[in-house]
């Protein structure tokens, strides 16, 4: 294995390799590396070449490598009192747990608003209370907390709302509730744009004047953090229990999970959250995901890639198609039988999802393509299309097009379209909806950077599209080679992809936004073998000038120009691709994941 090599200068971004264009269009780039700082990660951490390498190429320091390699808890940990309202909501937590006073958790339907409804659950019945659990209903409720929500829990009882993963925004809500005599916490991590609503605290990261520094941090995060706070404020008190506090730390899977699933860059805090998080679960104590591990034909699961991959999708699906609050109710439960029934009901909905999502992207495809011909943003959207699965689509879509997308459904003609959008680097698509909300293009609006939630007349869909395309037009022009650039971290042979080179790899894990899994460069290899899979992906053998040979796939490719590629079988190109440890059987095989190819020539 070699580091990759410095190309040749050229006008304009560099191309590694000398691809400009691939067969996805990508540019393909590389990092340049200081040798020293290399060298001295081998010396001081013990790592091999290509480990060392990848670190420096991630803009790893020799000083904080350490912390980098086993990132702790008690480093990153933040200062639960940095958070503006934090040691109010603290405040208002203990009471309502000493006093038995009703209280609810209001959650989003994704799986960070589970998990961070499931910690404070699980919290909740620690210290010997129930929390009540409301999660919306996507297809009648829509999105966040709404007045008629609220009139329901205040007629069960319940006199305090904590909502997760949402709350931030909504502003009437929140009104609504107060005046109806709820009181509210707020613990969300979403952007926003003025002042917070009315609530007893309003804990954000986000917020402007919070000055914590942690604004990466998802819903499950920040109520990791509020639970500390709330230990301590007990503690303080000498509270019923304040000697046997819950353990927080047995609930860092379902914060890992969160962090994971909501695409949080993995970073300092968050970093250390996700590689804790990996170890409880590898232990299997949550029998909710050990539930769902079975389900998904899986018997153990404790990697970056099970939390996104295997369970992410099977708890989002309860939301997407089906209940809203069966995630919930299985990362929290304690019952096994309870356990294996909401998972069975999980898997089923994720099966629809996926048949839904299927027929969907047959027809929109064909639409993004055409409108992202001629705009800077690409708005496409049917009404019997199912709003549980317009997120999914619209990140498929982007990543085919390389531009914004946003993916319109709804319940008909007669109801105004929701909305799901994904973006691309450097284009940032929710400030730009939040834009159009308060243009009164939307009905509502807003999100982050790389994705971004709507709500919009059907009739002001060609109004949306003008709005986007001439707001991002500049800023899509200026991110183009970022949008367009596939980064690659270094050389391989196909000789080199052992199982030994995954141990060292698994050293610098764990992998994510903000550290993505390595991306190799096989040079000059042959398609051996190539097939169609279900139609839609291609299995492949790929063969170098020395006949090593390596196993492998390229997901959703089978109708693209990649796709054709491979299973035409004819000359020689380069491949970019991530490895993947194969322990199927009981064996121990490195595999091939294929991103991209560009034939020679």
């Amino acid at each position: 294995m070699s580091a990759a090599a410095k190309p040749a200068p050229q006008d304009g971004p560099r191309a590694f390799l000398g691809v400009q264009r691939s067969l996805t269009g990508k540019l393909w780039r590389t990092k340049d590396v200081d040798d020293k700082v290399v060298s001295d990660h081998r010396r001081l951490q013990g790592l091999p070449e290509i480990a060392a390498r990848l670190l420096a190429a991630r803009g790893v320091g020799v000083a904080e490598a350490r912390a980098f390699l086993e990132p702790t808890l008690r480093q990153f940990f933040p200062d639960p009192s940095s958070f503006k309202d934090m040691d109010i909501a603290a405040r208002v937590i203990e009471d309502a747990i000493v006093s038995g006073r009703p209280t609810a958790v209001f959650a989003d339907y994704d799986v960070d608003g589970g998990t961070s409804a499931a910690q404070l659950v699980r919290y909740f019945r620690a210290r010997g209370r129930v929390l009540t659990i409301y999660v919306p209903d996507r297809m009648t409720e829509g999105y966040g907390p709404t007045a008629g929500a609220f009139a329901r829990l205040k007629a069960m009882g319940v006199e305090l709302v904590i909502t997760v993963d949402c709350g931030a925004a909504a502003h009437e809500p929140l009104e609504a509730a107060a005046a109806m005599g709820l009181d509210l916490v707020v613990l969300d991590h979403h952007l926003m744009s003025g002042p917070p609503p009315p609530a007893l605290a309003v804990v954000n990261p986000n917020r402007h004047d919070c000055t914590a520094g942690q604004g990466d941090l998802t819903a499950a995060g920040v109520v990791m953090v509020t639970l500390t706070a709330v230990n301590r404020e007990a503690r303080r008190r000498g509270s019923v229990g304040s000697n046997n506090l819950p353990d927080l730390l047995s609930n860092l899977d379902l914060a890992a999970l969160g962090t994971v699933c909501d695409v949080a860059p993995l970073t300092k805090f968050n970093r250390a959250m996700v590689a804790q998080g990996l170890r409880v679960l590898a232990r299997g104590e949550n029998i909710g995901l050990k539930a769902l591990a079975a389900s998904a034909g899986k018997a153990q699961v404790g990697s970056v890639y099970d939390l996104g991959f295997i369970l992410g999708p099977r708890l989002n699906a309860g939301g997407r198609v089906g209940d809203a609050s069966l995630a919930t109710r299985l990362l929290s439960t304690d019952d096994p039988a309870e356990a294996a029934d909401l998972a069975a009901q999980l898997e089923h909905l994720n099966a629809d999802r996926r048949v839904r999502e299927a027929e969907m992207l047959v027809a929109a495809q064909a639409m993004a393509e055409t409108e992202a011909a001629s705009r800077a943003v690409a708005v496409v959207g049917d009404p019997s299309w199912h709003p549980g699965v317009i997120g999914i689509a619209a990140g498929r879509l982007k990543d085919r097009i390389m531009k914004p997308t946003i993916v319109l459904g709804g319940g008909g003609e007669s109801e105004p379209a929701k909305g799901s959008g994904r973006s691309v680097p450097g284009v940032n698509l929710g400030r730009a909806v939040a834009a159009a909300a308060e243009a009164g293009v939307l009905r509502a609006g807003g999100g982050h950077a790389m994705a971004a939630g709507c709500t919009v007349d059907w009739n002001r869909v060609q109004d949306l599209r003008d709005f986007l395309s001439e707001n991002l037009a500049a800023e899509l022009a200026g991110a183009d080679g970022e949008a367009r650039a596939l980064w690659i971290d270094a050389t391989a042979s196909i000789g080199a992809a052992t199982p030994e080179l995954m141990t060292a790899l698994e050293r610098i894990g764990p992998f994510g936004p903000g550290h993505p899994e390595p991306v190799f460069a096989l040079p000059e290899v042959r398609v051996q073998y190539a097939s169609a899979v279900k139609g839609e992906h291609v299995r492949f053998v790929l063969e170098d000038a020395r006949g090593a040979r390596i196993r492998g796939i390229s997901f959703r490719s089978a109708t693209t120009a990649l796709g054709e590629a491979l299973l035409a079988r004819e000359g020689a190109f380069h491949a970019a691709v991530k490895l993947k440890r194969d322990t199927y059987g009981g064996g121990d095989r490195v595999e091939a994941e294929l991103l991209d190819a560009a034939p020679l020539g």
